[in-house]
């Protein structure tokens, strides 16, 4: 809890100044809608209070391996673009709206371009640790983001890798 601004909004402060310096969000919020409004915002990785000392140190490790990459403040592939700070996905001058799943899913791929993401780790990224059902549950997500961004424009932006999981055309489709 700042004094003069939220941390998401400092940290959408940053990314708008295209600043990359990995962010770890340390908060007294909790609980997945705590989260999401962190990532979107920009922070790197999020930790709640009470955390363990360990933990912190460990995710500060890890943050500086990753080192202080550029990266696009929206996601695109071909004329599909999701701006995590806004919430807003487009293709074209076309708004879609997806529902929040749909568009952590999107999301996902999206910061993947090109790469073959397993059904486990997209149910991992979009459903929280306490969710315990079938990872089938992402094929029909999937299903309903093909819906949404490939079928009213004639796409096929989100391919099916047999045996692994799913993977974005970086081009769109």
């Amino acid at each position: 809890m700042l004094p003069l601004l939220s941390g998401e909004q400092l940290c959408r402060d940053l990314r708008d100044q295209e600043d990359w310096t990995p962010v770890l969000m340390l908060t007294a919020r909790i609980g997945p809608d705590a989260e999401v409004a962190a990532l979107d915002a920009g922070a790197d990785d999020f930790l709640a209070k009470p955390f363990s000392y360990r933990v912190l140190l460990a995710r500060i490790r890890a943050l500086v391996r990753r080192g202080r990459q550029e990266r696009p403040s929206v996601l695109t592939a071909g004329d599909l673009h999701l701006d995590p700070a806004s919430h807003r996905v487009g293709r074209g001058d076309v708004d879609i709206d997806l529902t929040p799943r749909q568009f952590s899913l999107l999301e996902c791929l999206m910061r993947h371009p090109g790469e073959a993401l397993s059904k486990s780790r997209l149910k991992d990224h979009v459903w929280d640790f306490a969710y315990d059902g079938d990872v089938n549950i992402v094929e029909v997500y999937v299903g309903q983001l093909r819906q949404r961004i490939d079928a009213p424009f004639g796409r096929e932006t989100i391919k099916t890798v047999r045996g692994v999981g799913y993977r974005l055309d970086p081009g769109g489709g």
